[in-house]
């Protein structure tokens, strides 16, 4: 999703008069979150307008996600990203839903960043990244970027980012399989149980120049 894109949305409107309609619940959704109440009307006119009911089943999703990712299947990405969006587990997010997570994922501090970002490897919700779930995301990711990557990807390369990310292959021996930036991570899985933990995570990640550069350009990532 092209967050940058919504954002300068919001500028572009807020040049405009005032919005109109003002959303149920906008002072508490402003004490929530990292908007002002102005860019809180912007944002619900456009979620209406893409969804008139005021709720965006996955299916839906799926539609509007797919259209920034024209050259690849986004399919299964978007699938994983609706899920860390319906907080509820319901089957469908609310405005309040996919406000509360722009205002993590454009404004938040980098703790509340990796904790989204594990919530959303995390694809069980049991606490815990394992090889399997790792493994689902890089291939979703792959996927969604499609053929015409640059540099050229072999097959094996979400296998590879898998292992680099658990640490099971040597990082001091780069891959032309992988962009450089996931050559040489923090090895995330400190105790070497297969597993791992937020804590890990949080800490890896922060150790790694590459992962933190990456967060500031969250909203043209995810």
């Amino acid at each position: 999703m092209n967050f940058k894109y919504i954002m300068d949305k919001i500028e572009d409107e807020l040049e405009m008069t005032t919005v109109c309609h003002r959303p149920e619940g906008l002072e508490q959704l402003e004490a929530q979150t990292n908007f002002t109440k102005r860019e809180l009307q912007v944002l619900y006119r456009g979620f209406k307008n893409e969804c008139p009911s005021g709720v965006v089943n996955e299916e839906t999703f799926k539609q509007i996600y797919a259209q920034f990712f024209p050259h690849g299947d986004a399919s299964m990405y978007a699938h994983y990203l609706f899920n860390a969006f319906d907080t509820a587990q319901n089957g469908s997010v609310k405005f309040e839903d996919f406000v509360m997570a722009l205002s993590i994922l454009l404004r938040g501090t980098v703790h509340e960043k990796l904790r989204w970002t594990f919530n959303l490897y995390d694809i069980n919700k049991d606490g815990y990244i394992n090889k399997e779930e790792m493994m689902d995301i890089v291939k979703a990711i792959y996927d969604m970027m499609g053929k015409y990557t640059y540099p050229v990807l072999k097959e094996d390369a979400p296998r590879q980012h898998v292992e680099v990310f658990f640490q099971t292959l040597a990082a001091t021996q780069p891959s032309t399989a992988m962009p450089a930036d996931f050559l040489a991570p923090k090895k995330m899985d400190k105790n070497k149980d297969g597993v791992v933990t937020l804590d890990e995570f949080i800490e890896s990640c922060q150790e790694d120049d590459n992962i933190m550069r990456s967060l500031q350009l969250f909203e043209n990532v995810m």
